[in-house]
């Protein structure tokens, strides 16, 4: 068999491709394509300016404020598994998207209590506020203000309605509510929230003893404070935080001030502010006393929601306390849908604890929340920036909700519906 092997063409010699044209670099075009960005002088804003989540600002609270404060607002009730449960809740839940609809500008706004807010986000109580920052509840009230959201001062506040009321007096108040064993001091409180024209009143029902916060302990920070040497060293090493408080006022329950001949001492608040015969009397006598709004915060079971409703409030506030409270709980997002089936479509239904981005606020409006209360998102803001920080907490959590409701293909806080997640 004879093979005939074809040679291919020889192949053109290559060609010499021409080099490009050098040229000296000119600054204006150097300027142009590096974007030089300018230094931040200031300490603070330079931090802020680098967090881009309540986790970058929970970092930077960590490095601006003593441990035995940052353990007091990070931490929670015994094992903490409550708080880990609430944090595994929103990180379980999956997101279904629907596209081709216009996204461009998302309505954020919906309505409580048939009022606009500007986003469905509420500021939840907290205690002890100006131990962590000494611009404390004033603060957080005049950003919330400025946003368009309810703020809500707490009994144990270190600031009094009336403080709250000129610092913001634009915006919404709402006043939590220990209902003490004391019926002259809930009515002063009541008087007093009325007359500084807070909006709601928010009872408290799952503190009818106080719980037992490992971490405070250990660290000494405890009512009466019993401070280890090594707690007074790790303070000492924060001058600043020591100099704000040396200087401001001195930190006191502000709310409760006319106990006591005119001051409540740390020792006795507890016994004064937490009722262990809580009951559905206590809850009639405040629904007769309190001529507005009226919410339950504690609520974790349908049957619970049901009662309340029925003993005359206005709403429900699904909370566990943010794992502060009795440990094991269930975490709220997944009872918050049993509850809103059983209230139905027309009560109030707001969700609390654990809630940390945008998408959390996205995944409780989907299961039934009309919106959200956030607490320690906040004050990581406080501790790492005082007034600057709790801005800088609420332009993270309004953008990552923007963002999201644009990526899941909806235009507006109001489209959110079960059907856009999956929970396993």
């Amino acid at each position: 068999m004879t093979v005939t092997v074809t040679q291919s063409p020889a192949a053109p010699a290559a060609q010499k491709q021409p080099r490009p044209a050098r040229q000296r670099p000119r600054w204006a075009e150097l300027r142009e394509v590096l974007q030089l960005r300018q230094p931040t002088l200031n300490p603070v804003e330079r931090r802020l300016g680098a967090a881009l989540s309540i986790g970058d600002l929970r970092e930077v609270a960590v490095r601006t404020t003593p441990r035995a404060v940052f353990d007091y607002v990070d931490g929670a009730a015994d094992a903490e598994l409550t708080a880990r449960r609430n944090r595994a809740a929103f990180s379980a839940v999956e997101l279904v998207p629907e596209y081709l609809s216009p996204v461009d500008h998302p309505d954020l706004s919906t309505r409580v209590f048939g009022r606009e807010i500007s986003m469905p986000l509420i500021f939840a109580p907290t205690g002890y506020t100006r131990m962590m920052h000494h611009e404390g509840e004033a603060a957080v009230a005049r950003v919330a203000a400025r946003h368009g959201l309810p703020y809500t001062l707490s009994t144990v506040g270190t600031s009094t309605v009336e403080d709250v009321a000129a610092a913001a007096p634009d915006g919404e108040h709402w006043f939590q509510l220990y209902l003490t064993r004391n019926e002259r001091l809930n009515a002063e409180l009541l008087d007093r929230a009325h007359a500084a024209g807070f909006t709601t009143v928010v009872l408290t029902v799952d503190t009818p003893v106080a719980a037992r916060h490992l971490k405070d302990i250990r660290n000494g920070l405890t009512i009466p404070p019993s401070l280890t040497l090594r707690t007074l060293f790790d303070m000492a090493r924060y001058p600043s935080w020591v100099l704000n408080k040396l200087t401001t006022a001195p930190i006191t329950f502000a709310s409760l001030s006319s106990m006591a001949s005119g001051a409540i001492d740390a020792v006795r608040v507890a016994d004064v502010v937490f009722e262990p015969t809580l009951s559905y009397d206590h809850l009639a006598w405040l629904r007769a006393n309190w001529p507005h709004r009226l919410l339950v915060k504690g609520i974790l079971s349908p049957r619970d929601a049901r009662r309340a409703v029925e003993a005359g409030v206005d709403g429900v506030i699904v909370s566990n306390h943010g794992g502060r409270q009795l440990d094991r709980t269930p975490a709220t997002l997944t009872v918050l849908p049993d509850i809103r089936e059983e209230l139905g479509p027309d009560a109030t239904v707001i969700l609390d604890s654990g809630v940390t981005h945008g998408q959390d606020i996205l995944a409780a409006r989907a299961l039934g929340a009309d919106a959200v209360m956030i607490g320690r998102a906040y004050l990581y803001g406080l501790m790492a920036g005082g007034e600057r920080g709790v801005e800088r907490a609420v332009t993270i959590l309004r953008e990552e909700y923007s963002r999201s409701l644009q990526l899941l293909g909806l235009n507006s806080s109001t489209a959110i519906a079960r059907h856009h997640i999956r929970m396993p």
